[in-house]
This record gives C-alpha cells, structure tokens and sequence, in this order.
C-alpha cells in the first residue's frame, strides 16, 4: 500500500472522482467491509461509549449501520454523533458510515410523527402530499444524521394473501409509480447534499409470491415482469433519480434476486438505467444458503452476490466482509466486482456531503419535532378514508344520535398502527426483551441489555395515546354523537364468549344506529394479527369472529355502519354487505380515527378512492381491474353462460379506484386527438363538475387500452389521474397530455416499443366507470426505446372551465 494521500477530501472534485481517489488507498479488507452493515450495538453501548467490540470493528470499519431506533430524536442524534466520531476519527480512512432507517408512514424513530400506511397514501391519491411528507422526513432524518431511508415499497400488490399488502401502494403500476417518484423526489430532494437515500423495494415481483406466501418465488414471464413490476422502479429511477435498490426475498426464473446477474444487473442496471447502489434485504444471504440451497456456504453465496450486482449485505455481515475478503484472496470472487460495488458507496457517500458533514445537529427541540407533520398525517388520514357504499344513512347528524360503537377497532387506537410505525416496532421489541420473539429479522442475536436499557416496557393502548395524541373511533365518535357507548365484542381472531356478545347487543338495541369497527390489524411476527410481514392468509375473509358479532347485532334491527379498516382486502360476509353504510380506512396513524369520525359526521366529505379492488371470494384472487384481455373476469361469456364461476360471479364485488362522495359530479364535453405520431402527444380534455349540493373533491382517472398486433395485452391500463375539488356547481376543464412513449411495451421481438396501433380510452370516477369515451390512432413508425426515452406519468392542465 502506497504512502496514504488526502486528494480524496478535495470537494472541488467530483464525487465520481473522490471516490476513484479513495478506492485507490484502501485495502482488500477496507473495501469489503464498507459493503457492510452492523447492529449499532456492535460498535457502541446504549450510553454513547464503546462497545466491547469497538476496536475490533474499527481496524476494519463497517461501511453502514442499521437498526438504531431509539425513543427521542436528541438520543438518535447523541448515538449517531458517537458512531460517527468513531469512524471518522479513530479509522485509518476516516469514512463516514451511512446509518440507515425505515421510513415507510414516517420516519422510524421514537419522537417522529407518524403518517398512514402505504395503501392509505394510494387510497389518498395525492402525490403532492405524499412528497410534502417525504420533505419533512428527510429534513427529520438529517437532523438526527440518517442519511438512508429502507423506503418505498414500490411493490405492485395484486395477491391480497400476501401480509404486506398494507406496505404498498396497492394493486396498480401507475398509480405505484405516481406516488413512488413523489416519495423518492421528496426524500432525496433536487441535491443530495441536502438529501436522504430513498430505496426502492423490492426488487421484483415480490408481491406476488406463490400462494401469497412472503418470500415465495415469483413466477411471471419476462414481459409482465418489465412492464408491470419494473414500472415504479423504472419511473422512480428516469424521473426522481432513485439511488437505492432494495432487492426481493423471492426468486425470479429460479435464481434467487440476491444473487441474479440477470435481474440485479442486466435488467436494473442495464435496461432501466439505475446507477445508485443496491442494498441487500435483512438476511438476503443467509436465505440464499439456508432457505433457497443454491450455495453451500457464506463463501459461495459472497461470490455469488458481489458477481450479481449486489452491493451492500445488511443488516450485519455473514457473505460480506472478512468472508468476502478471503473468497477474493482465493480467486474464488473477482476483485473488479468489489471495486465496482464500493465505488457506488463511496460515490454516494460523497454526494451526501458526509465527508465535510458528517454529524448530526447538536441540539434539538424534542418537543418541535414530535408536533411536525401533525396537519399532514390528518390531511392525509383524511383524503385515505373511502365511502364504499351509502344507502342514505350517512352522513350521521351530529349532536343528536345515540351511537354503539362495536367490535375489535371499537376501542383500539393502536390498530392503526401497522408495521413500520415506531408503536408497532415497540411493540414487537418488547416482546423480544420477555423473550416471546426471536424471528424478528435480523435480530436474533440482539442481547436484551441494549433494549432494557434503551426502553421501559409499554402498554401498546396508553402508549399511542400518551406518545402521540391518538383517540380510539369511539372517542372520536364521542366528539360528534350526543351519545356514545362501546363494546369490543371480540378480538381480531377470537371470540370473547357470550357474555361480551351480549354486552353488544345490549347497547346496539339502545341505540338509534350501530357503528360495527371491524378489520384487521398488523403486527411484526408477534400478537394477534390478521396482517404484516410473515403474516399471510390462506383465506382473506372477514374473520368469523367478527362476522358473528355483526350478525348478533345485525339481529337486532337497528340501522348499521360498517366501517372496516384494512390494509389490504378481505372478503366481506352478507351482513357486513348487507350494511346501510361502509366505511373503508387504511391503518392511518395517530389521526385515523379522527378521519373516520369526520367523514361519519359529514365534517369532511369523503374522497378516497380505493387503491385495490375488493374481490366477492378468496377464490377470485388474484383479481385486479387490468387483467389482460380474455382473461379473468375481463374474459367474454361463452353463449347462454351467466357467470364465469359456476357458484359466483367474476367481477370483484368493489371495482379499483372506487370511492363514493355526498355530493355528486359529473363528466362532459370530452374532445380528445384522433391521430397522434408515435413521437406525439395525445391530448384528452373533459370537463368536471361538483353537480351536487355540498362542496367536495372527486378523483378523475384516464383508462386506456392498445390493441396492439400479436400480443395480449391488458383490458385496460390507469394511464393519467387528477385530484380536483370543487364547490356546488363548480367545474373544471381536465387536458391529459399522454405521450406516445407512455404506451409502450416489450413487442412480440423483445423490444421495448411503441408501435402504430388503435387506441381505446375512458374516463371515469372508478376502474368500471366508463361515462367518458373515446379512442385515437397511433400512427407513423414504431419506435424502440430506450429507459431513458420512456413517458411514465401524464401531465394534468387544469382550468376554469
């Protein structure tokens, strides 16, 4: 090793060039571990001192630090300064380590505002709002020194079974992608030096496991897995710069993503343009030995990763590291490859400014940072809650009823707090400190003296009321009702015996209209749970112990209101369909309840729409509103046949993108091009109008289909969206501005194009409202292009009309 030199700290250089110049001072053994993550406790004690282990680490530092969730900002911030003097300081290089974190509704730390789940943000249908939230976490992340956030899920969830639906944006790529490069823009902001590492994730087809079971292989082809899954991934890459991958559990064509050359770097890389750096999944390559069995050992599955394209092993090294070190000194993994990889780091770790600013703030108001976000979190709690159906009962007039509220959501404000919410995570880490969980990802090894001392156990109900200012739907209800009495009735799962059933129906029969909270819930591996991560469901009905108490209390006659909050799915029983009223709400954070109290009342007229359709059976699933054509429900009826199943219909009993209003609007005056270039741009205008007597906001949506030559291709594609809100009488005149380039696919050659072909189009208020049609030509020649030459979101032109 040469004489060590400081050209690197030159930032008048590129950060392309810093990092050719640092590369070219490390040793084998520094280069391989800064493709690694260890557990904060590796290197520090929960006071700031050092780890017995500390000095062993740093004569071979860590590149990356994960799991560092503590109670308040100020500690975070306290934590990551002491991770960070040790790096920077007491190495031989001085590099900074890059700490990451969670930010999936919100960033993952004690202290933090916390923001509804994924499926509640698609329900909300509000890119604008999504990447306002995604500015404060990046400037909450800054300011304790994250500088990585393991988010989003750009995931495109069409199996409701799987238990992480809640985590996505729901059943469609544009409306995933639309709200992806929203998240991405705003965390990672126009410069990075001001900026968090977003993550897409994961990487691919993740969501559509075999049987729904997480971390199954993926079994799609080669086409719907670049047109379909690779969308988000693709749109965040070309338009918000997305510099971190995240890669999926599963399999693709039978090789493992964490260890696919042909996913990892061929596709990502090669076809979609990525050039940030991919960070691998909690365990990726223990699963890739233990679990898949395509290597014998950590050194096996080091050579193969590093030769995939896989950059950093997280969360703590197992293939990487020392391992990766000596599977180089073999010749049994090429040195290029590590260079490669670590070259991306250090690159990025640059652009983050971490070599001049490499610590967190000094001082930070607790209190401030506890309160941000508060407004948002309700705005988006607020636009996240659905009206699926009103026979007239709502909106309920305040001030004058007497109102039951039963069932397990009755009462129970931490349920809207799904997995990566720091309630939940605290939760769960208190069952791993009594010792009733020890398949937390990553964390097996995690001694109880760093949480013990980190954290007081908690009662999960006063905890997110104390914490964060939550109320239950009951206590919400309270505020609006002249009367309020409530009864849980029974768990998400389990009955409560009889005498609670009774209890329930008592109050129902007292009361002029029954409120039933039903849904689900979502815990980490831990607990009574209908959702989460290993959480899946063979049958995605209601559960039968809340079907008996709506039935109980159906009984009685009084006048019901369903309201369900869910994180994906669930097949409704007759009684619940039966309902005068139902409500659906995602898990919505701290002001979930309120939202769903608001829209009950009429204080606020509901305008989510729903971000995947609600099948009739477990056995539709998966059914989604763009089957291709000929397939599924979107397939035509045989002669003298009067359903597809023999025992039900196709059709999902809730279309995608539904969502009903007290008001009502209306959609006319369309005018649109006939003929466009495969270069050009189609222009769809139409004009809205709020043609009811409340003032209210609606979602209009643009359908398409291409009927192209030779290929199936879907029914029908989300292809343009506007959020518009309007007062009685009030109208808006809608251009969509849709470019050719959006409209392109892997052609029967295998390239990606757009070619001449007719095109179909409606617009609409739901995935089956189809009071606005029309088609245009797409003429001229057909056009390969590249990632770079794709279209992946309409733009909007909205006036007076």
């Amino acid at each position: 090793m040469s004489k060590l030199t400081d050209s690197y700290r030159d930032p008048r250089l590129s950060a392309a060039t810093r990092a050719e110049l640092l590369l070219r001072e490390m040793t084998l053994e520094e280069k391989c571990h800064q493709l690694v993550s260890v557990m904060p406790w590796t290197l520090v004690r929960a006071d700031g001192s050092d780890s017995a282990e500390a000095e062993e680490w740093l004569a071979h530092p860590p590149g990356h630090v994960a799991g560092l969730i503590v109670d308040t900002p100020a500690k975070l911030a306290e934590l990551v300064g002491a991770i960070q003097r040790q790096a920077v300081e007491r190495t031989r290089l001085g590099i900074p380590v890059l700490v990451h974190q969670e930010a999936l509704s919100g960033f993952l730390a004690g202290g933090h505002m916390a923001f509804p789940t994924g499926t509640g943000l698609g329900a909300a249908w509000s890119p604008d709002l999504v990447e306002e939230m995604t500015q404060l976490i990046r400037r909450q992340m800054i300011r304790t020194g994250v500088r990585h956030a393991l988010s989003p899920v750009m995931d495109v969830a069409l199996d409701p079974r799987w238990g992480r639906v809640h985590e996505t944006y729901g059943e469609d790529p544009y409306l995933a992608a639309a709200l992806s490069v929203a998240f991405t823009r705003g965390l990672q902001g126009d410069d990075l030096a001001q900026g968090v590492i977003a993550t897409g994730k994961h990487f691919l087809g993740y969501a559509l496991p075999i049987g729904g079971s997480n971390t199954s292989a993926y079994e799609g082809g080669a086409r719907w897995t670049r047109d379909l899954f690779a969308y988000p991934f693709e749109a965040a890459i070309q338009l918000a710069g997305l510099r971190s991958v995240m890669n999926s559990y599963g399999d693709v064509d039978g090789v493992p993503v964490g260890v696919s050359r042909e996913v990892l770097t061929d596709l990502l890389r090669g076809v979609l343009g990525f050039d940030g750096f991919v960070s691998s999944d909690y365990t990726t390559l223990e699963q890739v030995v233990d679990r898949q069995r395509v290597a014998a050992d950590a050194g096996e599955a080091a050579c193969l990763a590093i030769a995939a394209g896989m950059d950093v092993e997280m969360p703590k090294p197992y293939a990487y590291g020392q391992v990766l070190a000596a599977e180089v000194e073999q010749g049994r993994a090429d040195v290029r490859d590590v260079d490669t990889s670590v070259l991306r780091v250090l690159r990025t770790k640059f652009e983050l400014g971490l070599f001049e600013n490499p610590y967190p703030a000094e001082r930070i108001d607790v209190a401030a940072v506890a309160a941000e976000g508060a407004e948002l979190s309700l705005e988006l709690a607020r636009r996240s809650v659905v009206l699926a159906k009103n026979d007239g009962i709502l909106p309920l007039a305040p001030g004058t009823l007497n109102v039951a509220v039963v069932g397990p959501h009755a009462d129970a404000a931490k349920l809207q707090f799904p997995t990566y919410t720091y309630a939940s995570w605290r939760e769960a880490t208190d069952a791993v400190t009594r010792g009733e969980l020890g398949n937390m990802l990553g964390a097996e090894d995690v001694t109880t003296s760093w949480y013990q001392a980190m954290f007081e156990p908690v009662d999960p109900e006063p905890f997110v009321h104390e914490r964060f200012g939550a109320r239950s739907i009951a206590e919400e209800i309270a505020g609006f009702a002249q009367g309020v009495r409530s009864e849980q009735a029974c768990t998400l799962t389990g009955p409560l015996g009889q005498e609670a059933v009774d209890r329930a129906v008592e109050i129902a029969r007292e009361s002029d209209v029954v409120v039933l909270a039903l849904g689900g819930g979502s815990l980490w591996f831990t607990g009574e749970r209908t959702e989460g991560e290993a959480s899946d469901t063979a049958d995605i009905s209601l559960p039968a112990a809340q079907t008996r108490i709506a039935e109980a209390v159906a009984a009685t006659g009084k006048p019901l209101v369903v309201v369900l909050v869910q994180g994906r799915a669930y097949a409704l029983p007759e009684v619940v369909r039966n309902a005068a009223a139902i409500v659906m709400a995602s898990y919505g954070g701290p002001y979930g309840p309120k939202a769903i109290a608001e829209v009950l009342f009429g204080a606020v007229n509901p305008s989510g729409k729903l971000p995947y359709s609600i099948p009739r059976h477990s056995g539709q699933v998966p059914v989604y509103h763009h089957q291709k054509a000929g397939s599924g429900y979107r397939n035509p009826l045989p002669p003298n046949v009067a359903q597809h199943y023999l025992d039900l219909e196709a059709t999902p009993f809730l279309p995608f993108a539904h969502g009903l209003s007290y008001t009502d609007f209306g959609l006319g005056d369309l005018s649109h091009d006939t003929r466009v270039d495969t270069d050009g741009t189609a222009r769809i205008a139409v004009t809205v109008t709020n043609t009811g007597a409340v003032a209210g906001a609606t979602v209009v949506q643009l359908y398409v289909r291409v009927n192209t030559k030779g290929l199936t291709r879907p029914a029908q594609q989300l292809a343009g969206f506007q959020r518009v809100e309007l007062v009685p009488g009030e109208s808006r005149r809608l251009t969509f501005r849709l470019a050719a380039a959006q409209l392109g696919y892997t052609n029967l050659a295998r390239d990606f194009a757009v070619e001449p072909a007719g095109v179909d189009f409606f617009l609409g208020f739901d995935s089956d409202d189809r009071r606005s049609e029309g088609a245009f030509d797409l003429v001229g020649d057909a056009r390969v292009l590249a990632s770079a030459d794709r279209a992946f979101l309409s733009d909007v032109e909205i006036e007076h009309a």
